[in-house]
């Protein structure tokens, strides 16, 4: 047996598209088989059925209405699945033979455009990553499809470097060699959730991509960009012409950044410290963005974002932005004003790139040209403003009045979504399209007119005139009036069940004029239709720079609302090694709390007496905050926002490392120490003089001795290497560590203020100068709610040890109410028990199933439990 000619066709388009799941046109329907029908029925909850196919068993077999086909596509690229579209080239009733199908599209979840499946307020990027093993350097490069933006850099070959710069883009999709070595290949796998695409050499020669970028940026001069960078974007920029097989226009930029021209803020930090998204929940609310982020348009969501991700270290550029900042919040009722024009522009970007890939329909337009209409109330708001870059903004807003113009004149208010019904161009700008909409208009009357008479001449009342796309016009009488009708004039065209449909001479000429008309009128709106587009097409550029000075403006006004909302103060930014915070407040946690009581505190720092504060007190009393509201300050402040302090003069920081929490890496073998310790032998590495590093708890995920040694050494090699000397806030439990203050120069004990009242603690929540004496473990313990009767032996225990009186802690006291009722049959050595378990832990060991990396961790641990006996 043999396929069905279908169904080779089919197989050959698979083939092609053997990662995608094929949407294959039947008629009206996109149908899938085989295990694209039995993947895409689980995943879209479909009734899966089965298609003769020319073999023995049936194929399996699925399908989905063609016109709803966004709703499913929406769905599967979300769950991180390709699509081709497989479409029907031809009209099946002119066929001959087997209808014509070809792909026209491949949508990936990094290329994917329909802005009704988008986050408005975040970029959908789709990243490629190229190694250059001659010089061991990589570049890397980002697209965001519906918005033409196209970025990328280079830098020497690290693994940190690399996931540190797809964590602050956070691509849905990345491109990477067919051969890329296996540890990067995981490390991205384990650490992202995006889909990975492999490629062959052919994406990554160096002639193909020359080629490719010359043609797609006009502008471009090869010279200024290395042989790694040019083979990484013309790999990018291949697949996604590959992708989509329709023009690109608005990808005309290439824009090439050194990871040194922003604040390097690691994945680890960006985490940590919630800059874009919660840590527990994962979500915007109770993130830094969710703070600073009070855009009205959907350009200005995405932008405040990438301020976000990308704090400046340029001073002259941070200044811009705050006095920016500050010349809207000296004009309030100005500032309200452009909000609320603000909030009637659209996504002038996103439809710009739906006009370049030929998918923008005439609502879109019409959106577009709303938009454009707003925009010289914007420029006359902002045109008296004084402050540098907002007059640069006014200097070089672009109107686009032509642009509204034509749009005005050439699209009708209220146009269908499809582009292919008619009724796109407004009366009046094609002198055409008028005369068939008369024709059109006048035949509706003369139908009318006509219903009329042949009421009148047969004396049915019940007559009607209709129309179906089957049989055209038709004269419908209901049976019992079939008595009545002029037989000589009437032609029976159809038969119902209660009434009969006619034609006569007369209906049937004008039938052929106003279908005529029709059919002439719908193709010749889209041609027109067309015609617009592409001259709006042409203005890409202009689009463009109007809707990022739109989206930049919208940001600047975001922060001045938070300012005002806030009381935020503007800092002083200094070329000093100042970092000098009077009342500051933690951004988002005051906004959290219930009862808005947010304990300020301040801080001094700098390279010399003041470089590294050492903080000591109890869980829970807002150590780990003061030291996160520091580095969000400073974050905020080099973003161009105002802070939350009452003053703050803050010295340029180049990057911000973060050592907070326990997390183990289970994935790639890593215990909660063994992490640690490589955090901070990466800040260590990597940290400057001009850096901001939190360290809190160094030391804890190992044994008492061990940790305070490590801890200990950590705060040496930060204050004595010249090369070091980084801004540091040392949190530790280790109060033996306060003794540094006297023997290592700046170091400077702090601790966090505690009240005894009546037996109880309280918390102050307040920093001030001094080292802990003490870390109020057991009242933190009451605080979370732990049982009385455990809490009371916890302090029995603590008095115990406190007053020294065994030389052997195994042999503390055994709690009274056990002592008294346990009887023992025989003495039980500690140390032998000790020694029982360890051997127990070894001869359980299965060396044959353990990873090199899994067989070290448990020896450590073995050794970890020895030194402790």
């Amino acid at each position: 047996m043999s396929l069905t000619p279908m169904m080779q066709q089919y197989l050959e388009v698979k083939d092609q598209y053997k990662d995608c799941i094929l949407f294959f046109r039947l008629g009206d329907f996109y149908e899938m088989f085989f295990e694209d029908a039995k993947t895409a029925s689980k995943e879209l909850e479909l009734v899966l059925t089965g298609r003769d196919c020319g073999l023995r068993e049936r194929a399996p077999m699925c399908g989905i209405p063609y016109h709803a086909a966004e709703n499913y596509i929406g769905r599967l690229i979300n769950k991180g699945y390709k699509i081709a579209i497989c479409e029907q080239l031809e009209d099946p009733s002119e066929a001959k033979g087997i209808v014509k199908r070809g792909i026209i599209k491949v949508i990936t979840p990094g290329t994917y455009t329909n802005s009704s499946f988008l986050n408005e307020n975040q970029n959908n990027y789709i990243a490629s990553f190229y190694i250059n093993s001659e010089n061991n350097t990589f570049s890397i490069c980002f697209s965001d499809v519906s918005t033409g933006e196209f970025n990328c850099t280079e830098a020497t070959l690290n693994i940190s470097t690399v996931l540190d710069e797809i964590s602050k883009y956070n691509p849905k999709e990345i491109l990477i060699q067919k051969e890329i070595d296996v540890k990067l290949y995981s490390r991205i796998k384990e650490v992202f959730s995006l889909s990975i695409t492999k490629l062959g050499k052919d994406y990554f020669s160096y002639e193909d991509s020359l080629e490719i970028l010359n043609n797609q940026f006009i502008d471009l001069s090869v010279k200024d960009y290395s042989k790694t960078t040019i083979i990484c974007c013309g790999s990018l920029l291949k697949y996604i012409i590959d992708t989509q097989k329709t023009s690109l226009s608005h990808i005309n930029k290439l824009n090439y950044y050194n990871i040194i021209d922003y604040m390097f803020i690691d994945a680890n930090s960006r985490m940590n410290l919630e800059l874009t998204e919660s840590l527990k929940e994962k979500r915007k609310k109770g993130s830094l963005l969710w703070i600073l982020d009070k855009t009205n348009t959907a350009m200005g969501g995405r932008q405040i974002r990438k301020w976000v991700e990308q704090p400046l270290i340029n001073k002259k550029e941070i200044e811009k932005r705050l006095n920016s900042v500050e010349e809207l919040l000296n004009n309030i009722s100005i500032h309200e004003d452009l909000k609320d024009s603000l909030k009637n522009i659209y996504d002038i970007e996103r439809l710009v790139g739906k006009i370049s890939s030929k998918s923008v329909n005439a609502k879109e337009l019409i959106s577009l040209k709303k938009s454009i209409e707003k925009i010289p109330s914007v420029k006359s708001i902002i045109s008296n403003f004084k402050s540098p870059l907002l007059s640069d903004m006014y200097k070089n807003l672009d109107e686009l009045t032509d642009i509204y113009s034509l749009l005005d004149k050439a699209i009708s208010e209220e146009p269908p979504i499809s582009v292919k019904e008619g009724n796109l161009i407004k009366k009046g700008f094609n002198d055409q399209i008028d005369q068939l909409k008369d024709i059109k208009s006048n035949g509706k009357k003369w139908l009318a007119s006509l219903e009329n008479e042949e009421k009148q001449k047969t004396g049915i009342k019940s007559l009607k005139i209709g129309y179906n796309k089957v049989f055209g016009y038709y004269i419908e009488v209901t049976k019992s009036n079939l008595d009545l009708i002029p037989t000589e004039r009437y032609i029976r065209k159809q038969t119902l069940t209660n009434s009969e449909r006619y034609i006569t001479p007369e209906l049937k000429a004008m039938e052929d004029k106003i279908l005529t008309a029709e059919d002439k009128l719908i193709s010749l709106e889209y041609t027109i239709f067309v015609s617009v587009r592409e001259k709006i097409e042409e203005q890409t550029d202009r689009m463009q720079n109007t809707a990022r000075i739109i989206a930049e403006l919208d940001c600047l006004s975001s922060l001045a609302s938070v300012a005002l909302e806030n009381d935020y103060c503007k800092p002083q930014i200094t070329s000093s090694d100042e970092l000098s915070i009077n009342d500051g407040r933690h951004p988002v946690v005051e906004r959290m709390i219930e009862n808005g009581n947010f304990v300020s505190n301040d801080i001094n720092m700098d390279t010399n007496d003041n470089q590294l504060l050492l903080i000591t007190g109890p869980n829970m009393a807002g150590k780990s905050t003061y030291m996160r509201q520091t580095a969000l300050i400073v974050i905020m402040a080099q973003i161009g926002s105002f802070i939350p302090a009452k003053s703050a003069k803050i010295s340029i920081c180049d990057k911000i490392f973060t050592r907070i929490g326990a997390s183990d890496d289970l994935a790639s073998g890593k215990s909660t120490f063994m992490v640690e310790m490589w955090e901070v032998s990466n800040i260590l590495k990597n940290a400057t003089p001009k850096s901001l590093v939190l360290l809190d708890e160094v030391g804890r995920g190992t044994s008492t001795y061990d940790g305070l040694s490590i801890a200990w050494a950590v705060i040496e090699h930060i204050c004595n290497n010249t090369k070091l000397k980084c801004k540091t806030l040392f949190a530790t439990h280790y109060h033996e560590l306060t003794k540094l203050e006297k023997t290592i120069h700046g170091i400077k004990n702090y601790s966090v203020a505690v009240k005894e009242m009546d037996g109880e603690v309280i918390f102050l929540r307040k920093i001030i100068p001094g080292g802990a004496d003490q870390s109020y473990g057991i009242e933190v313990a009451k605080l979370a709610g732990l049982p009385a009767k455990v809490i009371n032996r916890a302090k029995e225990i603590l008095n115990d040890l406190k007053s020294e009186k065994h030389s052997d802690k195994s042999e503390i006291c055994v709690d009274k109410e056990i002592k008294e009722n346990y009887k023992p049959t025989m003495q039980i050595n500690i140390e032998d028990l000790q020694k029982q378990n360890i051997l127990r832990d070894i001869a359980d060991i299965d060396i044959l199933n353990m990873t090199p990396m899994d067989g070290f961790n448990k020896l450590y641990d073995i050794i970890k439990k020895v030194k402790s006996m």
